[in-house]
């Protein structure tokens, strides 16, 4: 959804044709299946990533979360950059920075090293994502050349996350981890040797980038997240975990003062009067948070425990695209006969129905009754959202504010899914920790001598006591995600208020 804020921020320019549509309309939309890609395709490379570089199940996150956070945070500064200094250029320069970022994550050699990298990939694609949408408005004509090209671009956008999830179990598979990185560099390069030959430039506004509101924005909640994870291995005391807190309780504060007093704010305040988009916003929040975790839990529990391979892990991933994108499509006929709410209130009482499911995971659970189930139940309800609060985002915004209004949103999802994120691995570490403790004790009592042996020697636990520590943080770190899905529940009961809307006279 990171493109809708582009759409909405492309003017009713006027567009002049080049004499290769198509080929444009390619480029445009693989950018953005490149960009939507990437936050799914690693998933199913996590566990051998951890393996690799040595991350620990909590830092693991942060390979999820370099990317989100700053491709959130940044993501409303690459459209107004755009705008700026001309979309193709800085389409470009995003693309290029994707392209660089994503082959030094492919030959990273230490987790700081991949950190680093998944922070850059993030940059380039808050650059790229909003001005490649916004770049239909200069190359297609209004009417049906741009409606054609708009309805070919959010049909790559939305089976992007299930092109991830299955590309990145084959390249996994057959190749290697680093490959889900490397991918990327041939497309990239494509792409910014074509733009300048197939993609005319958008015409310059004047204006400024509000530079100061997106970094304190983005650093506060990378500090707040990077507070959670720390606290969940280090504890609540820990200097470092105490001072990003600090930070956090600086900067956040400090941004909202800011967006205030600043002419040109990168996020309109004003916005959040609207009781209804406010909670679209307060929904989307939620909702992101329980959806990353259930990715990468998820994904650690088929792997890990239920000894799929990459691939299969794939697999087990798509009936839940597939859910959301048929849920999504009943949602978007609907919306003028029954109105926003309904859905988002079904929508909402499905996730947590899924959420409730996932948390009663345990080391005996099976694929198809411990993963399919809950998981179609969850993406139902995640596919019954997603145009209702996109819908609620926009309604009564000034056409020149439409595109804070839904980019304000889109970068809600992906820093609540951060935080959502950290705030679970939290949860999971103390989980898993108290559970290890149990599990020593155990196999100490009760171990074979040649388990004991090999604990002695690595320090490690064999797999099936190893299994029951992941399993049993996992299950805590779903039961913490109620609380989301429980809030998202009372927002679409209590908060929202949307009618259908009225219809035409004189139709049925």
């Amino acid at each position: 959804m990171a493109s809708s804020a582009a759409l909405a921020q492309a003017p009713p320019a006027r567009a002049r044709r080049g004499r290769h549509p198509g080929i444009a309309l390619t480029v445009i939309a693989a950018t953005q299946l490149m960009v939507v890609l990437d936050i799914t395709i690693v998933n199913v490379a996590l566990p051998h990533i951890q393996q690799a570089l040595a991350f620990s199940t909590t830092g693991l996150s942060w390979v999820v979360n370099a990317y989100t956070l700053t491709f959130g945070g940044l993501l409303l500064l690459g459209g107004r950059t755009g705008d700026i200094l001309g979309r193709r250029r800085v389409f470009i320069v995003g693309i290029l920075l994707f392209s660089l970022a994503s082959l030094l994550g492919g030959v990273a050699t230490s987790a700081t090293w991949l950190l680093a990298a998944r922070s850059l990939q993030g940059v380039g694609a808050a650059i790229a994502s909003p001005t490649a949408l916004a770049l239909i408005a200069t190359n297609f004509a209004e009417g049906r050349a741009r409606n054609r090209a708009f309805g070919v671009y959010s049909a790559v956008a939305a089976g992007g996350g299930a092109i991830g999830v299955l590309a990145g179990g084959m390249l996994t598979s057959w190749l290697s981890w680093r490959w889900v990185f490397f991918v990327n560099v041939p497309i990239g390069i494509a792409i910014a040797l074509l733009a300048p030959l197939y993609i005319n430039e958008s015409d310059r506004h004047p204006g400024r980038s509000d530079l100061t509101g997106a970094f304190a924005a983005t650093l506060g909640t990378a500090a707040l997240v990077f507070g959670f994870i720390r606290a969940s291995e280090h504890g609540w005391t820990d200097g470092w975990t105490l001072t990003a807190f600090g930070a956090a309780l600086v900067l956040l504060p400090f941004f909202l003062w800011h967006e205030r007093r600043t002419p040109q704010p990168i996020t309109p305040l004003h916005l959040f009067r609207n009781r209804n988009r406010s909670g679209s916003y307060a929904l989307a929040l939620c909702l992101s948070a329980t959806m990353f975790s259930v990715f990468f839990f998820i994904t650690l529990f088929v792997q890990d425990v239920l000894g799929f391979s990459p691939l299969s892990a794939g697999f087990a991933f798509l009936p839940i695209s597939a859910a959301i994108v048929v849920a999504a499509q009943v949602a978007a006929r609907n919306q003028l006969r029954l109105g926003p709410k309904p859905f988002m209130v079904c929508g909402s009482l499905l996730v947590l129905g899924g959420v409730f499911w996932l948390s009663h995971t345990s080391a005996t659970s099976s694929y198809t009754g411990g993963v399919l189930g809950p998981t179609l139940l969850f993406g139902f309800g995640m596919g019954s959202l997603f145009v209702p609060m996109m819908l609620n985002a926009v309604s009564g915004v000034a056409p020149y504010e439409t595109g804070a209004a839904t980019g304000t949103l889109n970068a809600t999802q992906q820093v609540g899914g951060s935080l959502g994120l950290s705030i679970l691995v939290t949860v999971y570490g103390a989980a898993s920790s108290s559970e290890a403790a149990r599990q020593v004790a155990h196999l100490l009592h009760h171990g074979t001598t040649a388990q004991l042996a090999r604990f002695r020697a690595t320090g490690r636990l064999p797999a099936p006591y190893a299994q029951q520590v992941l399993v049993h943080g996992i299950a805590g770190a779903f039961t913490m995600g109620l609380v989301f899905a429980v809030l998202a529940v009372l927002i679409a009961v209590f908060v929202v208020q949307v009618r259908p809307a009225a219809r035409p006279a004189g139709s049925k």
